[in-house]
C-alpha cells in the first residue's frame, strides 16, 4: 500500500510540476502560439485544395455520422482532420489555462496572464462555432473571413502571453513613434483584412460551389497591396524612430510577405505560393503584434 501510495504520489508531483512554474507557462504559451499558427496552415490547405465542404455538414460531418465516411473521399479526410485538430487545441488551450491560473509573481496571481489564457481558451471553441457556421453557409466568404480573422487575434493574443510568460521588457518611445506604432499596427490589421476579401473574390474559395464575395479581384487585390505597402512605410518610418529588434524583425517578415504576394499574383496563384502566402500573414501579424507589446510610449 506504501509503495502504491508513494508512486500515486510521485504522478501527482509530476502532474503539477507539468502545469506549475515559470518554465511550465513559457512551454505552454509557446505550445498555444504555434498551435493556433499551425491551424491556419490547415485551414488553408482544406481551402485550397477545395475541402471546405469536404464534410457537407456541421456538428456532424455527414448527416448519419460525425466522422468521416470513405464515399467522401479525400476531401472529407482532409475536412475531417481539420476539425480533429480543434480537439488538440482545446487540449493545449486548457492546458495553457491551468497553468496561467497557477502562475504567480512575487507570491501574487498574474492577473493578465490569466485574462489572456482565458479568452484564448474560450476562443477555440469559437472558432470550431464560426468554422461550422462557414460549412452550414455553403462557405460565405465573408464568415470564412471571420474564421481566419478569429485565429488572426488568436496568434496575436499568444504573442502577448509568450512575452508576458518570458517577462520581456516593454521598450519606452517618444508619443511621436508610439503613434506609428499603433498607425502600423492598424494598417496590417486592414491589410490582413482585405486579403481575407482578396481570396473571397478569387478561384480559392474552398469548393466549386462556394459563393464570392461578387467583388472586383483587382481592386481588391490592389487595395490589399497598397495598405500592406502603407505598413512598409510605417514600419521603415519606425526604423528610425525606434530602432529596434522588434521593427527589423517585422520589416523582414513584410519584405518576405511582399514578395510571396507579388510573385503568387504574376504566377496565377499557385496553391503552394497562396499556402505560404496564408502562413505569412500569421507571421506578420505575430511581428506586429510583437511591435506592439513591445513598445509603450514614453511618459511625459
Amino acid at each position: 500500500m506504501d509503495v502504491v501510495t508513494a508512486s500515486s504520489q510521485s504522478s501527482t508531483a509530476g502532474l503539477r510540476r507539468f502545469v506549475t512554474g515559470e518554465t511550465a507557462l513559457r512551454r505552454w504559451a509557446i505550445a498555444s502560439l504555434v498551435a493556433n499558427a499551425v491551424l491556419v496552415i490547415t485551414g488553408g490547405v482544406v481551402r485550397l485544395t477545395g475541402s471546405g465542404l469536404g464534410c457537407p455538414t456541421w456538428p456532424r460531418c455527414t448527416e448519419d455520422s460525425y466522422v468521416n465516411h470513405p464515399a467522401l473521399g479525400i476531401h472529407g479526410v482532409i475536412e475531417f482532420g481539420n476539425r480533429t485538430l480543434t480537439f488538440v487545441l482545446i487540449i493545449v488551450a486548457v492546458l495553457t489555462w491551468i497553468t496561467a491560473m497557477r502562475a504567480r509573481l512575487d507570491g501574487q496571481p498574474r492577473r493578465g496572464v490569466r485574462r489572456v489564457a482565458t479568452v484564448m481558451a474560450l476562443g477555440i471553441p469559437a472558432q470550431g462555432v464560426i468554422g461550422g457556421i462557414t460549412v452550414l453557409t455553403k462557405l460565405n466568404p465573408f464568415v470564412v473571413a471571420l474564421h481566419f480573422l478569429l485565429s488572426m487575434v488568436l496568434v496575436a493574443l499568444g504573442v502577448w502571453l509568450v512575452r508576458a510568460a518570458y517577462r520581456l521588457p516593454r521598450q519606452q518611445v517618444r508619443p511621436a513613434a508610439n503613434v506609428v506604432v499603433w498607425f502600423t499596427f492598424v494598417a496590417m490589421w486592414i491589410g490582413v483584412w482585405l486579403g481575407t476579401m482578396t481570396t473571397g473574390s478569387g478561384p480559392n474559395a474552398g469548393d466549386l460551389e462556394a459563393r464570392r464575395t461578387g467583388w472586383d479581384i483587382l481592386t481588391v487585390a490592389h487595395l490589399h497591396a497598397n495598405a500592406i505597402y502603407v505598413t512598409i512605410a510605417g514600419t521603415l518610418v519606425l526604423l528610425w524612430l525606434v530602432r529596434s529588434r522588434a521593427v527589423v524583425l517585422l520589416l523582414l517578415v513584410e519584405l518576405v510577405q511582399a514578395g510571396i504576394g507579388v510573385t503568387q499574383y504574376n504566377l496565377g496563384l499557385p496553391i503552394g505560393l497562396v499556402a505560404a502566402h496564408l502562413f505569412g500573414a500569421a507571421l506578420s501579424i505575430a511581428a506586429v503584434s510583437n511591435l506592439r507589446f513591445a513598445t509603450v510610449a514614453r511618459s511625459s
